[in-house]
């Protein structure tokens, strides 16, 4: 019976720390006129995703896909003025290397609970609970 509660209770703490990693953030913060009006200007927008484009780092991707930079500049070209701006403010938000900490520390919490609970033996400053 405490060996099935044990492993219960390890088994919600591993699912619940695994889905604290998924990202659920919430920023707000104050905008000066300047940015709300560069903003409303769809232009910047697609210039802005044209030149992302432009760049080589991505013509190469977009050519491991199969899809060459005309095709996608035609694409980009044929999106109306709210998705261009969706597009890039997606692209603005997008984390440049992912959230490689967030998952280090799940790993982390992971590992420190199962050592706790005695199924593993990585560091060795826990003590198991058996």
């Amino acid at each position: 019976m405490k060996n099935t509660f044990k492993r219960l209770t390890a088994t919600v703490l591993i699912a619940s720390t695994a889905l604290m990693g998924l990202p659920m953030t919430a920023q707000a913060g104050i905008v000066s006129s300047s940015e709300a009006i560069a903003a409303a200007n769809p232009t910047d927008a697609r210039s802005k995703v044209e030149t992302l484009l432009a760049r080589e780092d991505v013509r190469a991707g977009l050519a491991e896909r199969g899809l060459s930079a005309e095709q996608a500049q035609a694409r980009v070209r044929a999106m109306s003025d709210d998705e261009v701006a969706s597009l890039a403010g997606r692209l603005d938000q997008a984390p440049a290397g992912g959230d490689i900490l967030g998952v280090l520390f799940t790993v982390f919490i992971i590992l420190l609970i199962t050592d706790i609970l005695g199924l593993t033996k990585v560091y060795p400053f826990t003590r198991t609970i058996r």
